[in-house]
C-alpha cells in the first residue's frame, strides 16, 4: 500500500512518549530537501497508480522542450528526460526491496507508470520528485505482495561447527547483492543523512528489510534522498504527523542494526593497498587450501553466511570449522575475481566443473571490514548474481 492511515501511526510509533531519536525532522515548512516544499497530490490515479500532479518545486523558466516532447507521445524524448535519474531511482528500488532483479521490474513498471501518466504531470513541480513518487508507491505495492527479505542471520542462531549439507531453503526471500558501478559516493542532496553508497551497504539494506514498508519508505526518502517531511506526506497520501512518528520508530530499528561506523567510512580509513591485500589474500587462501591464511585476515568476532543456505556461523573457531571442512576442502578448486558490491569489497568465487571443463560461478562474496580485517563475508551463492554485477559465468 502507498498510504499511510491516522490507524498505521498509531501502529507506527511506540505507545505513549515516542523515544527521542538524533538528528532533524524537517517538518512542513522547511525546504531543505532536494526538491523544495511539495505540491499537492490526489493519490495514485487511476488504473495505474501513477500520481495525477506534481511533487516538488522547480526552478521557474522555460519548460524542458523533451517534456513537451514526451507529453504529446514521444518515447524518446522521454527517455532522454529519465535517462539522467535512472540509476538513482535503480538504487532507490533496491534499498526498498533487496534484490537488484526486484529493482529491476520495479523501475521498468514505474517508468511505464510514469509514461502512461506524464500528461497528468503539470509541471508546476520537479520531475524527480514525481518519479520518486511513481517509484516509491510501486516498491510499496511489492512489499505489500512479496513481504520482507532475510539473510541467514535472521532466521535462526549460528551453528558452532559445519552442517553438512546445507541445504538451500527455496521458500526463503533471500536478501540479494547489490552492483554499484556508477553509484555516486555523496549524498543525493543537501538534507540526506547517509552517502549514497552507505545506503547500499548490506547492513544498511538488511536493516531495512526490518520495517514495514511505509516506514522504510519514509526512512529512505528523507535520510537518504533528503526529502522533507511535508513532501514524503504528499507522496505518501498522508500527514506529515504520521511521517514523523514512522521516522522515529525506523530509526530506532535501524541504529539498533546497523554499526556506527560505516563501510564508506572504515573504507577511507584503511589504505587502498590494504584492502587489496585482503582481497587478494582471500582468494589465494581458498585456492591454495590456505587455512591458517585465511584466518589471518579475519577477527575474532567474524561472521560467514551463504544465502540460500541457512546455516551461518559466528567466531574464529566456529567460522574456522567451516572453512577448513568446506571452502577449503569439500568444494573442490576455486579460481576468483576481484568485485565490489554494495559499496564493499567482493569477491567472486568459481568452482571446478570436470563435466564443463571450466571453473562455474559459484558465489558473490561480499565482505565487512573492520581494522584492517574481515569481520563479515556473506557469500551469495547464486550464479545469477553474477550477470547482474557484470561478471563472466565461467572462467578457464
Amino acid at each position: 500500500m502507498s498510504e499511510l492511515s491516522s490507524a498505521d501511526s498509531g501502529q507506527l510509533a511506540d505507545s505513549g512518549q515516542p523515544a527521542k531519536i538524533p538528528g532533524p525532522v524537517r517538518t512542513a515548512g522547511d525546504t531543505s530537501g532536494p526538491a523544495g516544499t511539495a505540491g499537492k497530490t490526489s493519490g495514485p490515479a487511476g488504473a495505474a497508480g501513477e500520481p495525477s500532479g506534481p511533487v516538488g518545486t522547480a526552478a521557474e523558466g522555460a519548460e524542458d522542450p523533451d517534456l513537451a516532447r514526451a507529453r504529446g507521445g514521444d518515447d524518446a524524448a522521454f527517455t532522454r528526460l529519465v535517462r539522467p535519474l535512472r540509476r538513482e531511482l535503480h538504487a532507490h528500488c533496491y534499498r526498498m526491496l533487496g534484490s537488484s532483479h526486484d529493482a529491476d521490474d520495479a523501475l521498468q513498471d514505474a517508468l511505464l507508470r510514469a509514461w502512461r501518466g506524464l500528461a497528468r504531470f503539470e509541471g508546476r513541480g520537479s520531475l524527480r520528485s514525481w518519479l520518486y513518487t511513481v517509484a516509491t508507491r510501486v516498491c510499496l505495492d511489492v512489499v505489500e505482495t512479496r513481504g520482507r527479505r532475510a539473510l541467514p542471520i535472521d532466521l535462526g542462531p549460528s551453528s558452532d561447527r559445519a552442517v553438512t549439507p546445507n541445504v538451500p531453503l527455496t521458500d526463503v526471500a533471500w536478501l540479494g547483492p547489490y552492483p554499484d558501478t556508477g553509484l555516486a559516493s555523496g549524498p543525493a542532496g543537501p538534507g540526506a543523512r547517509y552517502e549514497q553508497r552507505e545506503a547500499v551497504e548490506l547492513a544498511f539494506v538488511a536493516a531495512c528489510q526490518h520495517l514495514p514498508g511505509n516506514q522504510r519508505a519514509a526512512l529512505l526518502l528523507f535520510e537518504v534522498l533528503g526529502f522533507s517531511a511535508a513532501e514524503i506526506a504528499t507522496m505518501m497520501n498522508t500527514s506529515v504527523t504520521s511521517v514523523n512518528s514512522a521516522l522515529a520508530r525506523a530509526r530506532r530499528i535501524v541504529a539498533e542494526k546497523v554499526p556506527s561506523v560505516t563501510q564508506q567510512r572504515t573504507l577511507r580509513r584503511i589504505d587502498d593497498a590494504r584492502v587489496r591485500e585482503i582481497v587478494t589474500g582471500y582468494s589465494t587462501a581458498l585456492e591454495q587450501g590456505d587455512a591458517d591464511a585465511l584466518v589471518a585476515l579475519l577477527t575474532e568476532d567474524v561472521t560467514w553466511s551463504m544465502p540460500p543456505m541457512p546455516h551461518w556461523y559466528r567466531g574464529l573457531d566456529a567460522v574456522t570449522d567451516f572453512a577448513v571442512r568446506v571452502p577449503l576442502d569439500a568444494c573442490g578448486h576455486w579460481r576468483h575475481l576481484p568485485a565490489s558490491a554494495n559499496g564493499q569489497p567482493a569477491v567472486a568465487g568459481y568452482l571446478w566443473n570436470e563435466e564443463a571443463g571450466a571453473h562455474l560461478a559459484w558465489s558473490v562474496n561480499v565482505m565487512t571490514l573492520r581494522e584492517g580485517r574481515i569481520a563479515e563475508i556473506v557469500s551469495f551463492v547464486d550464479p545469477a548474481h553474477f550477470t547482474a554485477l557484470g561478471l563472466p559465468l565461467s572462467l578457464p
